[in-house]
Order: C-alpha cells, then structure tokens, then sequence
C-alpha cells in the first residue's frame, strides 16, 4: 500500500465525496441510488452525541480512494451488540492493494472497543472478487434471503 494512503475516520468534509463514492458503490453492485439529500442526514448520524453511523475513508494525497461505514446492531438471541458494515468499498485502483484489510482491521478494532462479539456484512452473490476476499480474510459466509420492506407511505420515508 502506498505510503500517501490515509484510513482516518470520516470528516464533515468528506461527506461530499462520499456521495460520489456511494453512487459509484451503487453502480459496482448494480443497484439504484438516488441522491436525496443524504449528506445532510450523513452530517447528523456521524457527527451528533450519540451517533447512528460510524465511517472511515482511506486518502491518497488528500483524494478519497475508499470508505467503510459501520452500525452498531443487537441480536436478540444472544442479547448482545454487534457490529454492522453496511458498506465497504475501494476504487477500481486501489483494490488488490492491503486497503480492504487495514478497513477490516479498523472493523475488529471498532467493534472490539464497543464491546461487538462479531461484526456482519453481506455482499452480491455476484461480488466473486469482495466474497473471495472476505473468505481470504478469514470470514465465514451464512446463507439466509435477504428481504426488503418498502415502508414508504406508511410515515417513513
């Protein structure tokens, strides 16, 4: 990994490169993205007392080249938090490079300090390159569906 590249936790800053990181993530796993004012509420989840998201964004020279963002959940079975990466995404150039470990390690170390027994993430089934890296990582996979519940309309948007 180059030397001038930076994993620091997100700024307020970076949220406007982030947008551009999300819609090109959208593109990558072939999915929709509209862009409706999210750096505002971004602002408010990272940034507020008792944040909703936690993130990090690597830099190369000062350019954002890769972010992961984080939640934390808790299972009920086991009555007890976990940590959530909800994205995980490197450009094009920077993949293949040590960039997805160090965020993955960044991962552990977060998840550890907040008292997360695990952390959990989902991929495409058609992501080969992230799934091959994750198992390289020493991830295991659990199959479940994954379902989604527009509740738009119903005093959510």
């Amino acid at each position: 990994m180059s030397h001038d590249i930076k994993v620091q936790p997100i700024e307020p800053s970076h949220l406007d490169g982030l947008l551009t990181m999300c819609q090109e993530h959208a593109a990558y796993e072939k999915a929709d993205f509209r862009e409706n004012g999210q750096v505002e509420r971004w602002r408010s989840a990272l940034f507020s007392e008792r944040p909703a998201l936690y993130g990090w964004v690597a830099t190369d020279g000062g350019e954002l080249c890769g972010f992961m963002t984080v939640t934390i959940d808790f299972a009920t079975w086991g009555a007890e938090p976990f940590a959530y990466m909800d994205c995980l995404y490197l450009r094009e150039p920077y993949r293949g490079r040590g960039l997805g470990r160090t965020f993955l390690e960044q991962l552990g170390e977060f998840a550890a300090a907040r008292g997360c027994g695990w952390a959990e993430w989902q991929t495409p089934p058609d992501n080969e390159l992230g799934a091959g890296f994750y198992r390289r990582m020493g991830a295991g996979e659990k199959t479940k569906l994954r379902f989604h519940y527009n509740v738009e309309g119903q005093g959510v948007s």
